[in-house]
Formats: C-alpha cells, sequence, structure tokens
C-alpha cells in the first residue's frame, strides 16, 4: 500500500534497507536519494527499515537499489503491501554470543599472563590466545567492519569506523606483539569491546523491534476472502485480492466482511466497534452501507461489493497508520544525536594523538598503541548501553505492574508529553456493557425469569450481558422462539406473545421487555469506568497534562461519560479526524498521548507522540500502541508518564557518567600511560557503572 500520494506521471515503490539504524542512516537516506534526478520524495522509516520512494515511471527498482548502493546500503524491493519487515536482533545474536564466549575463555588465559607468566609458558597462552580470538573478532566484528566499509567506499564516516579501526589495529598489534615475544597482547580488550557494543545494540534492536508491527495486524481484520455467487447461482470462494465492485458475497452470521458494499438481501447486526469504536450492534437492512472488518453479528446477508483489496475503508485506515508511523519514526532519539558527534571528534583526537607522539619523537608503534589506547577508552560502550539500559530496566519494572513497553524510543517520547487524548469505549471505560442495577431490581421474578430465557435465545452482545446478569435464576418456559435479525427475540408464554427488542432509533442503549399488551419494561445498559479513573485522571493534571475525549461513540453515550470525569469531549470522531485532531494538536507544539483500543484509534495511536492502549484491545490497537496495560485500572497511565521521565531522568545521568569518565580517561590515555588493556578495562568499567546506574529503575513503575 502507498503512504504516499504519487504526483502525476510517479509511481510510488517501497525498499527495504535492514541496514539503515540510526538517526543519521535514515537522514543519509533521505537526502541522498532526495538528490537523485527523477525522484520527487523520499519517505524513511526508522523503525521498520523501509524506504518508500515516489519517483517517475522511468526509474525502476534496480535503479533505486543501486542509488542506496551508491549511499553505502543494501536494499530490496518489497510488494507496497508486504508490511514486514526484518528482525534487528537475529543477526546481531550469533556474534555476540561469539564474542561473550571468546572474551571470557581469553580472559581465562590471561590471568596466568597477569599474574606472571614468563618465557615459553607466556608465549603458548598468547598463542592460544590468538588462536581464539583473531577468528571470534573477524566473526562478531562483521556487523561494524561491513557498516564502516559501505561508509568508507562513500567517502564518509559513521560510528563503526572508530570502533573497527580500533579493534582491527589492536588486534594487529596483539598479533604482532605474539609473533616478536613481546610482553603484551591485547585480544582480550578487543573482544570486551565488540562484547558490550553488541550487548548495547541487541538491547537496542529489541525494543526497535516490538515497535515495528504497528500495521501489520491489519491484515487480519478482513476476512482473507468470501463466499461469492456465481451468474448461474451457485457459490464459491474467493480470495479478498480477488473481489471485484459488483460481486455478491454471501456472508454467514459470525463472520466477517472481506469487503465494503451494500446489502442487497436480509437484514442482521453488525459489531463495528473495530471501525467506530461504538460497542453496541448496529442494525443493517436492504441497501445499507457495510464496511470490510464489521462482523456480521445474527443473520446471513447477502451483500453487492463496492470497494475491494486497497480501496476498502480498513485498507484506507492502514494507509493512515502506515504513513503516521513513519512521520514518528523521524523522531530523533537522544543516543542518537550524540552518536553524530562522536564519529568525527574520536577520529580527530586519535590521528592527533598519533601525529603528536610522532612529532615528539616516538615510534610508529609506540604512536600507534597510544592511538589504539585512545580508540579504545573513547569507545562508544558507555553511550551504546545508556539509553537501552535504562529503557529495558524501566520496561521490566513497567511490565510487572502490568504495563508493556514495545518500544524503547515511547519511553523518550511519553516523558513530553502535555496533551493527553482518551477513547471512551475500552478505554476509560471498561468496554462490557451491563444492564443498570437498578433495572433489574425493578423487575418482578417472573419478569427476570422470562428476560432470562429470551436472553438466552440470542447471541446479541447485550443478550449475553444481560444473561449473565441474571445467571442463578430459573429461566421461564419458552414457545414458537424465533429471533428477527435487528429486532429482537420473539415467542410465546403462557399464552402471551412476549418479547425482547431494541427500542426506537437514538436515545440510550437499552432493550424492552414486551409482556403481551402491556407497557414494555426498559432495561438499560451502561459501560462502567474504569477502576481509579477519577485518581488517574487527577494525577495526570498534577503532572500538567491536560486531558480530554476523543470517541466515535454517540454524543448521548459521550455525554454522560464527560460529565462523570469532568473531561471536554468530541464525540462521533471519525478515524482520519482523529488523527487529524492529533495532527493539529502537535502542529501547535503540543506532546500528544494518544489512548485507545480499535482499530478506529489506529491512526491516531501511529500519529501520537505516544501512545497506549487497554490489554482488551483490538489487534490493531496493541499493535499500534506504544505501551499496553493489562489490568482494569485506569492508574497505568500516570504511572507510566512518571517512569518514562524518571528514566528519561536516569538516561541524562548515563550521559554525564559517560562524559565525566572520558574528561578523565582519555588526557590519561593521550598521555601515554594507558595500555589498550587498561583501556578497555576503565572502558568495561564505565559500561558497568552506566548499568548499576540503569538499575534504579528497577522501582521506576511504583
Amino acid at each position: 500500500m502507498s503512504v504516499m500520494d504519487p504526483l502525476p506521471g510517479t509511481r510510488t515503490s517501497v525498499l527495504a534497507v535492514p541496514g539503515m539504524h540510526c538517526a543519521g542512516c535514515m537522514s543519509k537516506v533521505e537526502r541522498g536519494l532526495g538528490a537523485v534526478d527523477g525522484i520527487s520524495s523520499v519517505r524513511a522509516n526508522l523503525t521498520s527499515r523501509m524506504v518508500t520512494v515516489a519517483h517517475e515511471a522511468r526509474l525502476d527498482d534496480r535503479a533505486l537499489v543501486r542509488a542506496l548502493a551508491d549511499l553505502g546500503y543494501e536494499a530490496q524491493p518489497r510488494a507496497p503491501d508486504d508490511l514486514t519487515a526484518p528482525s534487528a536482533v537475529k543477526p546481531l545474536l550469533a556474534p555476540l554470543a561469539v564474542a561473550a564466549f571468546a572474551a571470557m575463555n581469553v580472559m581465562l588465559l590471561s590471568v596466568s599472563v597477569w599474574s606472571g607468566a614468563e618465557g615459553s609458558t607466556r608465549e603458548l597462552f598468547h598463542w592460544i590466545t590468538a588462536l581464539i580470538a583473531l577468528p571470534a573478532i573477524g566473526y562478531a566484528g562483521q556487523p561494524f567492519f561491513k557498516s564502516a566499509w559501505r561508509a568508507l567506499k562513500k567517502r564518509t564516516t559513521n560510528m563503526d569506523v572508530p570502533i573497527s579501526l580500533g579493534v582491527i589495529i589492536a588486534s594487529m598489534l596483539s598479533l604482532y606483539e605474539v609473533a616478536t615475544h613481546g610482553e603484551h597482547a591485547w585480544f582480550d580488550g578487543a573482544l570486551m569491546l565488540l562484547t558490550f557494543l553488541l550487548a548495547g545494540r541487541v538491547l537496542d534492536a529489541m525494543m526497535r523491534d516490538r515497535a515495528r508491527t504497528g500495521v501489520e495486524a491489519l491484515v487480519s481484520q478482513a476476512a482473507q476472502g468470501a463466499q461469492v455467487l456465481g451468474a448461474d447461482g451457485a457459490l464459491g470462494w474467493i480470495a479478498s485480492p480477488d473481489l471485484r465492485p459488483g460481486m455478491v458475497m454471501r456472508v454467514a452470521a459470525g463472520e466477517r466482511l472481506a469487503a465494503d458494499g451494500t446489502i442487497l438481501t436480509g437484514a442482521s447486526s453488525f459489531d463495528q466497534s473495530l471501525l467506530t469504536g461504538e460497542s453496541a450492534p448496529v442494525a443493517l437492512g436492504t441497501g445499507e452501507a457495510v464496511l470490510a472488518g464489521t462482523l456480521n453479528l445474527s443473520a446471513p446477508v447477502d451483500v453487492r461489493v463496492s470497494h475491494a483489496g486497497h480501496d476498502t475503508t480498513l485498507a484506507e485506515i492502514a494507509r493512515l497508520m502506515e504513513a503516521s508511523t513513519q512521520n514518528r519514526s523521524r523522531y530523533v532519539r537522544i543516543a542518537d544525536r550524540a552518536a553524530r558527534l562522536y564519529a568525527p571528534a574520536v577520529h580527530t583526537l586519535a590521528a592527533v594523538t598519533v601525529i603528536g607522539w610522532l612529532l615528539a619523537g616516538a615510534s610508529l608503534y609506540h604512536a600507534l598503541v597510544i592511538g589504539v589506547a585512545v580508540l579504545i577508552i573513547t569507545c562508544p560502550c558507555a553511550l551504546g548501553l545508556s539509553v537501552p539500559v535504562a529503557q529495558v530496566v524501566a520496561s521490566g519494572a513497567l511490565m510487572r505492574s502490568g504495563i508493556m513497553v514495545k518500544d524503547g524510543s515511547a519511553l523518550e517520547r511519553m516523558a513530553t508529553v502535555d496533551r493527553a487524548l482518551l477513547d471512551k469505549t475500552g478505554t476509560l471505560t471498561l468496554g462490557r456493557p451491563s444492564p443498570d442495577h437498578a433495572a433489574l431490581a425493578a423487575l418482578s421474578a417472573s419478569e427476570a425469569s422470562l428476560a432470562l430465557a429470551l436472553a438466552s435465545h440470542s447471541r446479541h452482545p447485550l443478550s449475553r450481558a444481560l444473561a449473565r446478569a441474571l445467571a442463578g435464576k430459573s429461566p421461564a418456559t419458552l414457545e414458537n422462539v424465533r429471533e428477527e435479525a435487528g429486532e429482537g427475540v420473539f415467542a410465546q408464554w403462557q399464552g402471551q406473545a412476549v418479547a425482547l427488542r431494541r427500542p426506537p432509533a437514538g436515545g440510550q442503549t437499552a432493550v424492552l421487555l414486551q409482556l403481551g399488551d402491556a407497557e414494555p419494561r426498559t432495561i438499560a445498559f451502561h459501560d462502567d469506568l474504569r477502576p481509579d479513573a477519577i485518581a488517574a485522571l487527577q494525577r495526570l493534571a498534577r503532572a500538567g497534562i491536560t486531558t480530554s475525549i476523543v470517541s466515535g461513540d454517540s454524543r448521548e453515550a459521550v455525554a454522560s461519560i464527560a460529565a462523570a470525569t469532568g473531561l471536554e469531549a468530541e464525540a462521533e470522531v471519525r478515524p482520519a479526524e482523529k488523527q487529524a485532531l492529533v495532527d493539529r494538536l502537535r502542529a501547535e507544539g503540543h506532546q500528544v498521548l494518544m489512548v485507545g483500543d480499535g482499530l478506529n484509534d489506529g491512526p491516531a495511536l501511529a500519529a501520537a507522540n505516544a501512545s497506549m492502549a487497554p490489554g482488551s484491545a483490538s489487534d490493531v490497537g496493541l499493535q499500534a500502541a506504544d505501551m499496553v496495560f493489562v489490568q482494569d485500572s485506569l492508574l497505568a497511565l500516570p504511572r507510566a508518564v512518571m517512569a518514562a521521565r524518571r528514566t528519561m531522568a536516569v538516561v541524562k545521568q548515563n550521559f554525564a557518567l559517560a562524559v565525566i569518565y572520558n574528561l578523565l580517561a582519555v588526557p590519561l590515555a593521550i598521555a601515554g600511560l594507558v595500555t589498550p588493556l587498561i583501556a578497555a578495562i576503565a572502558m568495561s568499567g564505565s559500561s558497568l557503572v552506566v548499568v548499576a546506574n540503569s538499575l534504579r529503575l528497577t522501582r521506576a513503575a511504583k
């Protein structure tokens, strides 16, 4: 599916770019491709590692792949509706395992050398460590070596260039030391360096992978196909991509629609909560429109297809979500901003150090050893761990309190929110309609028995809720029971006509219990607020966050919840309108938190700075949201915000610790007072300090 509207005479291509792993990469890809003649616009999605390009028809996918290769990035064309993205974690797991295993063994062997082993014993241990370390470094270092080589081929640089130089030069100097019977070898330092760097990259990739599936769940919301009536009246199965306008689908009760259309024959109740958020089923009949993804509840209908495939309302919502996700992926994380300055600074520092020692009369070997020590001691391990470790620890604390964090960068975005938009049904409320206690208490014993009997004959959600509420009572014995789609359940009881039917259009959500010609009993239904809703809203207000309701439900239903909570509210808001509201607030400078549970909330969840969904949300809501809370209590919202703010405070402390470490250690390395091994140990120590500081977040969700 396209996420951009190409200009006339252009077409849209989607390419997977697995090597795009930071904001700098994203900017480089967009600037580089944007400069190619014939390309009108470029949108890079850092989370899914996809690039969407609008270009002239004369440029084919191979030309785009070559253009990306010239920028140093491998790419593969993807079908526009292929929303899957390659895992960023799996390619790093084997290198991390090899580096960690080799580092442990080399460190074990190095203990003997550190303990004073000399002569042939020291040489034997040096050769064994070389045999272990060199293949391990060659394999485990590939993610950095390949990235650095692609950058150097294009006469550019990135963070992986100084890392690769430090590891390779340290390994070669160590091999030289071993071959010339020297005292020192620094294989252990190089392996520790790779282990810490790969660990940080794996943690970061784990958090990114959680966030990359925001739109994929939409595929499962529409049926994979439909039974279609042929010209001869025979039924045949046709897959969703092959449905065409004008075809007639036969949709049985309990099935979802595979395409948009108009009811040709029949009538039924439809669950449209996926699209509108309205919990009450809607009765529709001949000539009325139905949408892909909605659930037919009570009776079979024939539907003439009006829009299929990529033209359905469901597909349009998917396009809105994908476009919004790309907008949010342009957020430049704090670690990415710091990383942009790292490579040129380290290159300059190491080069100046080597040249300075050469001018001072040192040998090339001695100058290189000092230069390697500078490269290692300034290695961005602490920088690389500062954010992902804090995010993982905070995410674990939130998970233990019933909040799952899918995207680590959401903690950064959540920490800055000042506006919150809350859906009503299933978000502020539990999303489970239940009959009013007063209405049930007003029923006589015979009326309650009759209501239970009628409700037990229907699959309608309100009937089921009524049956649950009356469980334990004895149902009446009915005769000639029949259910009419969209109207109710009708029967005979003791010679009288009885019914449990829908009230006239409009008004509150309710059912009517009819006994003969007597005035019908109205049994109203309500959707309870989540526990602690008022307390949660008060905490958000104290945190400086302005909250309002934005819902697709009817005005009457929204008004009652707005009155109970004291919040401003907008009702009957469609998915695109919710997204537009988020975009408008963001344009005004607000940092927006969207909380919703349905497909109708999907585009707004994707467009907001940060988003949450309850565990009862639709698959799309669960996938689109940054965080999911599984408990009924709405206190999850303020807890998540406060945990995010504590996390960002710790991240900033981690960066300060990394800076202090460099201010103390780098002058010693430049002065030649630190060997590469000592530099590796110091680098590891700074990383451990960052990890220890991040562990304070184990209680972040309290």
